[in-house]
């Protein structure tokens, strides 16, 4: 399989295919920000349409989506099950990171743009790609990738919160019920692997983030989340990229475990 982080380059040379998956959790439109202009051949991914299901207290703001809705999803834009998939945004991949972390826990080829929008100097073009619909037959997300809610309280898993420090610590809060963090969970914020051109830091500086939040091990437990189950993905694309492969995403995130009154939650830093 591809490996997580690929150039536009090797991207191009693979023959794979472009997924613009912008989305702003300030309500600004990631399909206007593509009309505006994209990289030339990607088409558009919608966030709320193919990678998430109906959004509810019971199951966060963006849910997993049936397998069925995110074959159909993909098929329909002209991705097919073989297609090497390389997806981007303008945020350094922390929002294309849930397509491509949903394709590769069900044996798909797909990688981020490294860099994405941010670290590209070409021309965009504001005309969308239409490609011929193509055959995706639906894969059940496999278990050992995902966390319920029991294994996150758990104790048995490091916990790492890809949202920014404000958010954990409780400072702020713009969409969810309550402010602050899962108790035990360490402050891992996604962005903070990236450079200003929204790159990966090297690998070096990776691992030592990983560290101090006692992440050491290639075996070691981790159970990734963020608000709603999307920039979490991101952390589980660069852990995979530094060898750790005992990883699974808590779907619902803090959207969801925000809404139980009858758990607790933890303010400040970790």
């Amino acid at each position: 399989m591809t490996p997580p982080f690929v150039s536009l380059d090797a991207a191009r040379s693979a023959g794979g295919v472009l997924a613009d998956v912008r989305w702003y959790l300030d309500g600004r439109s990631g399909r206007a920000a593509y009309d505006a202009g994209h990289l030339p051949g990607a088409v558009f991914v919608d966030l709320e349409q193919v990678l998430a299901g109906p959004p509810s207290p019971d199951a966060g703001r963006h849910p997993l989506p049936d397998p069925e809705r995110f074959a159909e999803g993909l098929g329909a834009l002209g991705i097919g099950e073989d297609d090497l998939v390389v997806a981007y945004d303008d945020a350094g991949g922390v929002i294309a990171a849930r397509l491509v972390y949903l394709l590769r826990i069900t044996g798909h080829d797909a990688a981020l743009l490294d860099g994405g929008l941010l670290g590209h100097d070409g021309p965009l073009t504001s005309v969308p790609t239409v490609l011929a619909p193509k055959p995706f037959a639906p894969r059940p997300w496999p278990a050992a990738a995902i966390a319920p809610i029991e294994a996150v309280v758990s104790g048995d898993a490091v916990v790492i919160d890809a949202r920014d420090a404000s958010r954990f610590s409780g400072e702020v809060e713009p969409v969810d019920p309550r402010a602050g963090h899962i108790p035990g969970a360490k402050s891992l914020p996604c962005r903070d692997h990236l450079d200003e051109h929204g790159r990966l830091h090297p690998a070096a500086q990776l691992l030592a983030r990983l560290s101090a939040v006692g992440i050491e091990r290639p075996e070691t437990p981790v159970i990734s989340y963020c608000g709603s189950g999307v920039t979490a993905c991101h952390n589980l694309l660069v852990l995979e990229h530094l060898g750790f492969s005992n990883t699974r995403l808590y779907p619902g995130s803090w959207s969801h475990y925000s809404w139980r009154s009858d758990l607790p939650v933890a303010t400040g830093e970790a």
